[in-house]
C-alpha cells in the first residue's frame, strides 16, 4: 500500500479499503477444516469462578 500520510482522512479511507479488497480478492482465505470454535478451551461452569453466579 501507497504512503498515506499526505491524504485527507476521507482519501485515506478509501485507499486502505481498495488495498483490503484487493487483498481479499488475491489471496482468499482457504475453507476451515474443522468446526468454527471447537478448538476453544473447554472450561467447566465452577472453574469460571464469580462471573457465572
Amino acid at each position: 500500500m501507497a504512503n498515506t500520510a499526505k491524504l485527507s482522512r476521507e482519501e485515506r479511507k478509501k485507499a486502505k479499503r481498495a488495498a483490503r479488497k484487493k487483498r481479499k480478492a488475491e489471496k482468499p482465505l482457504k475453507p476451515r477444516d474443522y468446526p468454527r470454535g471447537s478448538k476453544k478451551p473447554k472450561v467447566k461452569k465452577l472453574a469460571r469462578g464469580q462471573a457465572k453466579r
